[in-house]
């Protein structure tokens, strides 16, 4: 009996450990070709699945359909090309995979909380917010909704800590537009968001924040740590449980970030 467990259990691990594989497999696919189209049955063929299990599969590994997880990823390439190129807005449409501008600049606008045009013009000439004025008013300014009671939970990080983490709540598994309540920590330890929305599912999200003098770096905010929980229930202004979040390096199948998050620090400040 315990054999026959024992080996169950490393059939498991192994099928495990072909899945992980297969969706990486995709993923580093989906990164060489974003300005391709790349449809469920040609990605399905990357991972050696069917169609219906490499969706299942996508989802239980990255959170979200391989669908969303491929057009964050054009996303993020437009954010970094953006603040990177004089590369015209059309120009970067079509090498980011879209084949309308109109639809690019909406979903842009939509998940990341700003258009094309407008974070180009506020990474040129906005002034970079201070962290300490940040750290003080982040929470009263990120907030588009007001409640009462809110949430608690622990950060913890497996190794030293010595960067601001955000801590944010939002009604997608991947992390875009502005967030519904927000907090900002100094170090790891206790957080409370005391604003919350109206009832429903939501999802928190944790990331390490690199503040700096230097532009780029401080716009690009390539963060080292994050971590996320959820779905969490509000009921009446309230979660009943602690959401404790461990922050880890950023792993291959996490979803990228799409809220331009030091463009609405500064945005909400000034």
């Amino acid at each position: 009996m315990q054999e026959q467990l024992l080996i169950g259990i490393n059939h498991r691990n192994k099928t495990s450990l072909s899945h992980d594989k297969a969706v990486k497999r995709v993923i580093v696919t989906m990164h060489e070709h974003l300005d391709e189209t790349l449809s469920l049955q040609d990605m399905a063929a990357i991972a050696a699945l069917s169609p219906y299990h490499f969706n299942r599969i996508f989802r239980q590994i990255t959170g979200i359909p391989p669908s969303q997880f491929l057009y964050a990823l054009r996303l993020k390439a437009a954010k970094q090309l953006l603040l990177t190129t004089q590369n015209s807005v059309t120009d970067i449409c079509y090498e980011v995979g879209y084949n309308s501008l109109g639809t690019f600049v909406t979903r842009f606008k939509q998940l990341v909380g700003l258009s094309p045009g407008q974070m180009r013009y506020m990474a040129e000439y906005i002034t970079l917010p201070c962290w300490q004025y940040v750290h003080e008013h982040v929470t009263q300014h990120c907030c588009i909704s007001l409640s009462s009671r809110g949430l608690t939970g622990q950060i913890s990080t497996i190794d030293e800590c010595t960067k601001p983490i955000f801590v944010g709540l939002f009604p997608t598994p991947i992390p875009q537009s502005r967030p519904l309540s927000c907090t900002v920590l100094t170090a790891p330890g206790t957080y409370h968001i005391a604003s919350l929305p109206k009832d429903g599912q939501y999802y928190v999200f944790a990331t390490t924040l690199t503040w700096s003098t230097e532009r780029l770096t401080y716009f690009l905010q390539e963060t080292p740590l994050r971590g996320s929980a959820g779905p969490v229930l509000v009921r009446n202004g309230q979660v009943c449980d602690h959401v404790n979040i461990k922050l880890y390096p950023v792993q291959l199948t996490n979803p990228p970030l799409l809220f331009a998050l030091p463009f609405l620090f500064a945005k909400q400040i000034a």
